[in-house]
């Protein structure tokens, strides 16, 4: 074989082309092990919180089902993050106590105008990533139409939320038309105290007022459509972990037994997770806006 200078000079080239492929592949190994590192070389687990949409205990048990989930999906331990203080969700959240939380829309538009937290993804009920509030009585009230609240005694939930009031206001009555109100923590609060005659009227999830609705709750007033609630994450969680846990979120579409339970343990109705987007909440922003 004769071996020509241009055979040889092609040879050399494939030789280093050969080189720089090799030590290209073992730096974008070491480059990617060094950043899952820094996320977990600690052995630190992963915080999972929420917002108060219930008592603590309850959002234990609804959420540890998520967790351990998690935690075989992605091989980190992911924990529930169990406070006396729920509401403090956002705050720890922005300051890296919790690596992923579970927020009302509100929560959410807060968390990430103060700390740039980072959508993860919503669950899903029918394939919508929405749900409705809605202004509910007693089954036997005399209210009929929300202008029938001016000087009635009114519910709300958390007293951070600016949602509510803001729906209320829309709806066509402001908080200074009530006789009085008071925040109740949560909607399974609001819905026995509106039964119990604690308050003449009170808003809530729909999904908390059709769960009371055989106990005698009525709706007068439901909004449009708002986001669904939704986890997100912390700025610094490192990008492999976000979509570690983004691809074990999305896996719970899968149509399965343990699927299905660990997403009814969030939320009766819940059915699937989609993709977070900042911009699913911009008529959110509008609406709070315009409240102020």
């Amino acid at each position: 074989m004769i071996i020509t200078e241009k055979t040889a000079s092609m040879s050399k080239f494939k030789f280093q082309h050969a080189i720089f492929i090799s030590l290209l592949s073992a730096f974008t190994f070491f480059f990617t092990t060094n950043i899952y590192a820094a996320g977990h070389d600690s052995g630190r687990d992963l915080q999972l919180g929420c917002a108060a949409t219930n008592t603590a205990p309850d959002m234990v048990k609804r959420l540890t089902p998520l967790t351990k989930y998690l935690s075989s999906k992605t091989g980190i331990k992911v924990k529930f993050h169990d406070s006396s203080d729920l509401n403090s969700a956002v705050d720890k959240l922005g300051v890296s106590n919790l690596q992923i939380a579970y927020l009302s829309p509100d929560e959410y538009l807060e968390a990430h105008e103060k700390y740039a937290v980072v959508p993860l993804v919503n669950p899903l009920k029918k394939g919508k990533s929405s749900f409705t509030l809605v202004i509910a009585v007693p089954k036997d009230s005399p209210v009929q139409t929300v202008s029938d609240l001016h000087g009635k005694k009114f519910a709300f939930g958390d007293k951070k939320s600016t949602l509510q009031p803001a729906i209320v206001e829309k709806a066509g009555v402001k908080t200074d038309q009530f006789s009085s109100y008071d925040y109740l923590d949560n909607d399974d609060n609001i819905a026995t105290a509106v039964l119990n005659g604690g308050f003449d009227a009170g808003i809530l999830k729909d999904t908390v007022a059709e769960k009371y609705k055989a106990q005698g709750m009525r709706v007068i007033y439901t909004s449009a459509p708002i986001p669904s609630y939704l986890f997100a994450v912390n700025k610094n969680l490192p990008p492999i972990t976000v979509n570690m846990l983004k691809n074990a979120m999305l896996g719970l579409n899968g149509n399965t037994k343990e699927n299905k339970a660990i997403l009814a343990a969030i939320e009766q109705g819940y059915d699937g997770v989609g993709v977070a987007k900042d911009k699913d909440f911009d008529e959110i922003r509008k609406l709070l806006a315009a409240a102020k």
